[in-house]
C-alpha cells in the first residue's frame, strides 16, 4: 500500500469525475480518462476566442524556390480555404491582407494558418515564422496585445513548399514520393488567442503524465492526478475568474521542491534537420529557415532558451540565402544562447567516409565555426535522458535535446512553458536550459565514474545501406582520389615553381562539395532518388607469383599461391574468351546471364609481378528487391577476419554465436579485408564496395543491391567496379595487403619527362611500411602560404618509429593537430635521414613544413 492515497467519494456533475471506490486502480483508470475526456472536450475548443475574416487572400504557383523579393513580383490570383495546390515539390505563394478590429485592442492576436506543406511567414521582407501542422506550429503571432499606435491592417505573405515535414512518401513514410500529391488550404483566418487557457492545457498536461508516467503505486502520481480532478471540478471554462484559483491548484503540486539527490537533466533545444533524405538540398535550404527564425521568435520571448545545432553546412546555406535571419543568429550566438555544435561540415555517414574525409569534415567545419563564430566547437555529442541512462547510480546529470526533428520544426512555446514547470517538482528530473559546456562541465567533475565502452558501436538494422545507391558511393571514393591527387600535384607544383598558385579556394569548394555528399542519408544510399541526382551531378606482389589455370567452361578450377601449395578459391563462372594470353597480362572475359533481366560482365586480370588477380566488373542491373554478392569459399580457417577501417583496421568474429555476431551478417569495410591463419592468408581488395562479410571460412563482397523505397530506381541501370583476391604468406601486414589495396584504389600517373635522362626523383619516402603517408597538402592559406602539411598514420596496429625523408626544400618542420594548429613547443628535428617520427598503434600524425622560398 503507497504509504498516502485520498479517500474516494463518488460524484459525478456536469461530466466532472470526483472518484470513490475501494478498488483504487480501477478508480484511478476512470479518473485519469475522465480528465483526459474533459481536457479534450472542454479546453482545446477554447485554445481560439473570437475569430475574423481575411480582407483578402490571393496566390501564385511556381515549380522553383524562388527568393521573396521575386516572389512578390508575380502576378496572385484569388483563391480561397478548401483549393488545393501542388504538385510535389513546387511552391505556393500566398498574399495575405488583413484588418484587425479595433474592438480586439489589448488582446494576443495570431493568424491561424492550418495547410498541407511546410510554410514560412514573411513580414516586411523578412521571413519571420515557419508553419508546419506536422510540428505543431499552426499560427503566427501578430501581436501580443494590441496597441492603438500598431497598424491594424497589414500585409504578410505565406511562402508553402509542396512537400510535408516527412517529404511526401506515397502511402508511408519512406515510400517514394507521390509526384503528383496535391495540398491544401484548411484554415486560414484571424483569432484572439486565450493565452491563460493555454497554460492552463500545460498544467493539466503535465499533471496527467505523471498520473501515467510515474508508475501506479507511486505516491506522486496519485497526487498528481488527485490535483488534477480538483481542478476539474474548479474551473469554469466559461468563466475566466476561475481560472487564477485553478492555476493555484496546479502549482501546489510543481512548487514542491526535489531533494539534492534528484537526478538533473540539461535540457538544450534543438531541431535536427536532415540534410538531404526524403528531401532534396534545396528544401534542405527552407526547412534551416523555417526551423531557426522560430527559434529566434521563441528566444525572444524565452530569455532563458538555449539551441543547439549542428552542421556548417546549414549555417552557410542560411548566410547566403537569408542574410537578415543569420545576422540574428550570430547576434545571439554571441550571447551563447544559439549554440553551434559538432564541429564538422555535416553530419556525416561515421563508417563510410575516408580517414582524411573525416578529417576534412572537421576541418572545414571548425574552420567555418571559428570565422564566422568566433569560436570552436568543443563537443561531439550522444546525448541521453534519464531513462535511457545507463550510468544511472554513477553520474547525476544527462542532457536532453528538446525539439522536433528529422524534417525539422525544432521546439515549440509549449515545450518550453512544460520545462520550466519541471524545472524543480518533487518526482519528477531537475530540469534547466542549459549549454554543452555546463553539461560537459558537470560530467568532468564524475568521469572517474562513467562507464566506458570499448569495440565497435555497430548499428543493427543499418545493413543495405553499405550498398545501396553504387554509384554515390563510386563517386566519393573517386572524388577522394582525385582531391588527393590533385593535392599532391598542386602541392608538389608549389615547391617547384614560385609563380604557381595553388588552387586552395577551388579545392575548399571541392572538398565541401564531397563533404556534403557524405550526409548520413546520402552516402549509405537511404534518400530519394531526387538527392541521388543531386549528388551524382556534384561528382565531378612480393610473396610470390599467381598462376590461374582457367577451364574451357570459365570455372577458376584453382588459384595457387607459387611456393605455397594453397588453393584459396573456387567459383562458377560462365565460358570465356581469352584477351591477352599472356606476356606482362593475361586476361580472359567471359558473360553471365545472372536472371531474366540482368547480366554481369568480367575480364579477369593477372599482371606480371602483381600478387592479386583483378575482377574488371560490369554489370546491367535490372532487378527488384534482390542482392547481388560475389563469395569466395577459402581453404582458411580463423575465428576472426580483418576489415579496413578509417586510418586502421579491426577484427570481427567469423562465427554467429550471439545475436550480436548474427547481426553483423553484413558488415562495413574500406578498400580490404582479410582472412588468415598462422602463416597463410587471403585478401580481398576492392575500388569501390563497403559492404562485407566473412563467415565460417566464406568472403563475401556485396555489389548491389535493389531496393525500392525510398527510391524505386535505386541502382537500376549499368554499373563498372573492380575488386581483386590476394593469397599471400605470412600477416596482411607482412604480405603488404594495405600497400596493394592503395595500389588498386590509387593507380600510377604518367608524366611525360622533358629529356630521356631525367632523373629520379622521389618527394617522399617513409622507412617502415607500418606508416602510411595519407596527404600532403598546402597548409590552412590563412596562416601561411609557404607551408605544407603532411599526415601519416600507423597501419599496422603497431608501435614503430620511423623516418620521413623528402626532396623538397624543407626548412623547418613543426607538429600540428588535426586542425593543423602548429605546436609551436614540438619543432621536428631535421637530420641527415629527414624526420624521426614515433607512432603508437594506429596514431595519426599531422607535421607543418616550412617550404625555403
Amino acid at each position: 500500500m503507497p504509504r498516502w492515497a485520498p479517500r474516494f467519494i463518488v460524484r459525478l456533475t456536469r461530466n466532472r469525475i470526483v472518484p470513490s471506490s475501494s478498488r483504487r486502480w480501477d478508480i484511478k483508470k476512470s479518473l485519469y480518462l475522465g480528465v483526459i475526456g474533459f481536457i479534450a472536450c472542454h479546453l482545446y475548443c477554447r485554445l481560439f476566442g473570437d475569430t475574423c475574416p481575411l480582407v483578402s487572400l490571393s496566390c501564385f504557383q511556381t515549380p522553383q524556390r524562388i527568393p521573396h523579393d521575386e516572389a512578390v513580383r508575380q502576378e496572385f490570383r484569388p483563391t480561397k480555404v478548401g483549393d488545393s495546390f501542388g504538385p510535389t515539390w513546387w511552391t505556393c505563394w500566398f498574399k495575405v491582407e488583413l484588418s484587425i478590429p479595433r474592438e480586439w485592442a489589448g488582446k494576443e492576436v495570431h493568424l491561424l494558418w492550418e495547410s498541407d506543406g511546410e510554410g514560412m511567414v514573411w513580414r516586411d521582407a523578412q521571413p519571420v515564422q515557419g508553419l508546419t501542422k506536422e510540428g505543431e506550429k499552426n499560427s503566427y503571432i501578430l501581436t501580443d496585445g494590441l496597441k492603438e499606435t500598431e497598424p491594424h491592417s497589414l500585409t504578410v505573405y505565406v511562402e508553402v513548399a509542396c512537400n510535408g515535414l516527412f517529404g511526401a512518401g506515397k502511402g508511408s513514410l519512406i515510400a517514394p514520393p507521390d509526384p503528383d500529391k496535391k495540398f491544401t488550404l484548411n484554415k486560414a483566418e484571424l483569432v484572439v488567442f486565450n493565452r491563460d487557457v493555454h497554460e492552463l492545457l500545460v498544467d493539466f498536461e503535465i499533471l496527467v503524465d505523471m498520473a501515467k508516467l510515474l508508475g501506479e503505486e507511486n505516491q506522486r502520481s496519485f497526487q498528481a492526478l488527485y490535483v488534477a480532478n480538483q481542478m476539474v471540478n474548479l474551473l469554469d471554462v466559461t468563466d475566466s475568474c476561475t481560472f487564477p484559483a485553478v492555476r493555484h491548484l496546479a502549482s501546489s503540486i510543481f512548487s514542491q521542491k526535489n531533494g539534492e539527490s534528484q537526478h538533473t537533466i540539461h535540457a538544450m533545444g534543438h531541431c535536427h534537420i536532415d540534410s538531404a533524405w526524403l528531401w532534396p538540398y534545396e528544401e534542405s535550404i527552407r526547412k534551416c529557415a523555417r526551423s531557426w527564425v522560430t527559434v529566434i521568435r521563441l528566444m525572444e520571448k524565452n530569455p532563458e532558451f538555449t539551441f543547439v545545432c549542428s552542421q556548417a553546412q546549414q549555417f552557410e546555406w542560411v548566410r547566403n540565402w537569408y542574410p537578415g535571419l543569420y545576422a540574428q543568429i550570430q547576434d545571439y550566438a554571441k550571447e551563447g544562447r544559439f549554440i553551434p555544435v559538432g564541429g564538422t561540415w555535416v553530419e556525416m555517414d561515421g563508417n563510410l567516409p575516408s580517414g582524411e574525409s573525416m578529417v576534412r569534415q572537421f576541418l572545414q567545419g571548425q574552420r567555418f565555426f571559428q570565422q564566422q563564430f568566433g569560436k570552436l566547437c568543443s563537443e561531439v555529442r550522444m546525448m541521453k535522458t534519464m531513462n535511457n541512462n545507463r550510468d544511472k547510480g554513477r553520474v547525476n546529470h544527462s542532457a536532453a535535446l528538446f525539439g522536433f526533428g528529422d524534417g525539422g520544426g525544432g521546439p515549440t512555446q509549449k515545450m518550453l512553458d512544460r520545462l520550466k514547470r519541471m524545472s524543480d517538482t518533487n518526482g519528477l528530473p531537475r530540469v534547466q536550459m542549459s549549454t554543452p559546456d555546463r553539461f560537459f562541465s558537470m560530467l568532468e567533475k564524475e568521469k572517474t565514474q562513467l562507464f566506458t565502452w570499448i569495440g565497435e558501436l555497430f548499428l543493427e538494422l543499418h545493413n543495405g545501406t553499405y550498398t545501396t545507391q553504387t554509384q554515390i558511393k563510386k563517386g566519393n571514393r573517386e572524388c577522394e582520389r582525385i582531391l588527393h591527387d590533385a593535392e599532391v600535384l598542386s602541392s608538389f607544383a608549389l615547391t617547384q615553381k614560385n609563380t604557381f598558385q595553388y588552387p586552395s579556394i577551388k579545392l575548399q569548394h571541392l572538398w565541401r562539395l564531397l563533404l556534403l555528399n557524405q550526409f548520413h542519408d546520402v552516402l549509405p544510399g537511404s534518400c530519394i532518388q531526387l538527392v541521388v541526382e543531386d549528388a551524382d551531378g556534384s561528382v565531378t606482389m612480393e610473396n610470390g607469383v599467381i598462376a590461374a589455370h582457367l577451364d574451357s567452361m570459365g570455372r577458376v578450377m584453382s588459384l595457387r599461391l607459387v611456393h605455397s601449395g594453397r588453393k584459396p578459391i573456387t567459383t562458377l563462372l560462365k565460358p570465356l574468351e581469352i584477351v591477352l594470353a599472356g606476356g606482362l597480362r593475361g586476361s580472359v572475359k567471359f558473360s553471365l546471364q545472372i536472371s531474366e533481366r540482368s547480366v554481369i560482365t568480367q575480364e579477369v586480370i593477372l599482371d606480371a609481378m602483381c600478387p592479386y588477380l583483378r575482377f574488371l566488373t560490369q554489370v546491367d542491373w535490372n532487378e527488384a528487391h534482390r542482392f547481388l554478392k560475389v563469395e569466395f569459399p577459402l581453404q582458411v580457417r580463423s575465428m576472426n577476419a580483418t576489415y579496413e577501417i578509417q586510418l586502421g583496421h579491426l577484427q570481427r568474429p567469423t562465427h554467429w554465436n550471439t545475436s550480436w555476431d548474427w547481426a553483423r551478417f553484413e558488415v562495413w569495410s574500406h578498400k580490404w579485408m582479410d582472412l588468415s591463419e598462422h602463416g597463410f592468408g587471403v585478401a580481398l581488395l576492392n575500388d569501390c564496395k563497403y559492404g562485407a562479410s566473412v563467415h565460417k571460412n566464406v568472403m563475401s563482397l556485396s555489389l548491389l543491391r535493389a531496393p525500392k523505397s525510398p527510391d524505386a530506381t535505386a541502382d537500376i541501370g549499368p554499373h563498372e567496379f573492380t575488386y581483386a583476391v590476394m593469397p599471400h604468406r605470412g600477416s596482411f601486414q607482412e604480405a603488404g595487403v594495405i600497400h596493394y589495396a592503395y595500389n588498386l584504389n590509387f593507380p600510377l600517373h604518367t608524366v611525360p619527362a622533358v629529356s630521356a635522362q631525367c632523373p629520379a626523383w622521389s618527394a617522399f619516402s617513409v622507412h617502415s611500411p607500418a606508416v602510411v603517408l595519407e596527404t600532403v597538402k598546402q597548409a590552412r592559406a590563412e596562416d601561411r602560404l609557404d607551408g605544407l602539411v603532411v599526415r601519416l598514420y600507423e597501419s599496422h596496429g603497431s608501435t614503430v618509429v620511423t623516418w620521413l625523408q623528402t626532396s623538397l626544400p624543407v626548412k623547418e618542420a613543426i607538429s600540428c593537430d588535426l586542425l593543423e594548429r602548429p605546436d609551436l613547443s614540438s619543432h621536428l628535428p631535421l637530420e641527415e635521414h629527414g624526420l624521426k617520427l614515433s607512432f603508437t598503434p594506429f596514431q595519426v600524425r599531422s607535421v607543418l613544413l616550412i617550404l625555403r622560398q
